[in-house]
């Protein structure tokens, strides 16, 4: 049975009773008493006390620990929170040939964003030169996603360079940013660290390692997905990757370290947010596994609903992007791993009666009809989670 921790009210109260019966004659309850300031005093004490107390039980386990404490917990099971994170690719810049372009060089996005070349390239016969750069750190190591950027963006040098145009663009997508994991995120890996035992290559260990990648928030693995030996392994990045719906930017394929005799890569090797989790799943990995890191395709799931009025109509919208979020999973039969939330949608089915009571608990609907879709539950093709399409409102 939970213990319920006093009021404040409750406290002064029964301090005040104290006092009355164990003082003749003095009433604890006088406004201005000195008997009464004491009681109310102790009272606040007692009351903190007990605040101190609710705080230990809270971090006295995973499941409820926050900050250090869940830190803690998770370093038991080797589980740790995921760093801030700054996206990498190359920018492009006109120029002189045989110009060197440093090492170091700063350039930034149109909205200031800032970014630095890692290497020296040097401006080719062609006119252009292309270097390798990082998004520039959060000094205070909690943002990365903000680095993201796809390909084509216009850059700018900071600093004019003879020789160099101080306008040029993003050669490939900037990926790999990610901000500070947050606890509630933190907290679902560690209740699946400590509610899985590892064992060598299971499913639960590929969905383990895929959410230890910063940014990487929803996993999903097909055994044998593109043959005998091989293991699909599904990602989004709902958060660092939010400008393009959560879905990864880069290509499907395998580590770059996956090498099999005569060391080349046993597959196409991926690029992008792909590559990020591919390489560090590599080292992990059994070694005669065959690992894929695929980007899930989209299924957009159109609705036309009829009784909604036009203030609910964006919660509506929300409400529904919301179930599918916790429970869309890539058609097929596949084992989950969503932090934040429990799915219960392997093998791609959302249970349409959910969507209806999402809608229901939206304030200000007292009926309303579903008129599309109807009937069955929602489903997706193989390798495709839904996401939200058109809504149309009657």
């Amino acid at each position: 049975m939970p213990y319920t921790r006093p009021t404040l009210t409750a406290l002064q109260n029964q301090v005040s009773q104290d006092i009355s019966s164990a003082v003749p004659g003095s009433d604890g309850l006088l406004r201005f008493s000195n008997l009464s300031v004491l009681g109310k005093v102790q009272a606040a004490l007692a009351y903190m006390h007990y605040g101190y107390l609710d705080w230990i039980a809270q971090q006295a386990t995973p499941f409820t620990a926050t900050g250090e404490y869940l830190q803690g917990w998770g370093a038991l099971k080797k589980t740790y929170i995921k760093p801030a994170a700054q996206s990498s690719g190359s920018v492009t810049f006109p120029g002189v040939p045989g110009t060197l372009l440093p090492a170091g060089s700063a350039f930034a996005r149109g909205d200031g964003v800032g970014y630095t070349t890692t290497a020296d390239a040097t401006v080719g016969a062609g006119g252009y030169v292309i270097a390798p750069a990082i998004a520039n750190a959060d000094s205070q190591a909690l943002t990365g996603a903000f680095g993201n950027t796809a390909a084509g963006t216009v850059m700018t040098l900071v600093s004019a360079i003879a020789g160099i145009s101080s306008s040029g663009v993003a050669a490939t997508a900037f990926t790999g940013g990610a901000d500070l994991e947050a606890d509630d995120a933190f907290r679902q890996r560690v209740m699946i660290a400590f509610q899985s035992t590892p064992q060598g290559g299971a499913n639960n260990d590929y969905l383990t390692w895929a959410l230890q990648v910063p940014g990487v928030t929803r996993a999903w693995v097909a055994n044998n997905g593109f043959g005998v030996g091989t293991v699909v392994l599904y990602v989004m990045l709902d958060n660092a990757e939010s400008a393009n719906n959560g879905f990864p930017v880069g290509t499907n394929g395998v580590s770059q370290y996956d090498q099999g005799p005569g060391g080349l890569p046993r597959g196409t090797v991926a690029a992008g947010d792909q590559l990020t989790v591919a390489n560090y799943i590599c080292p992990l990995q059994p070694v005669t596994a065959l690992v894929y890191v695929v980007a899930p395709n989209a299924n957009p799931v159109n609705f036309t609903i009829r009784g909604i009025p036009v203030s609910a109509q964006i919660a509506v919208k929300a409400a529904i992007a919301s179930v599918l979020l916790r429970q869309g999973a890539p058609g097929g039969q596949v084992s989950s791993a969503s932090p934040g939330w429990i799915s219960t949608a392997a093998g791609g089915q959302v249970p349409l009666a959910n969507i209806w009571t999402a809608i229901a608990a939206v304030s200000g609907i007292t009926d309303f009809l579903i008129l599309s879709p109807s009937g069955a539950d929602i489903s997706s093709p193989v390798g495709s989670v839904p996401t939200l399409g058109t809504v149309t409102f009657l």
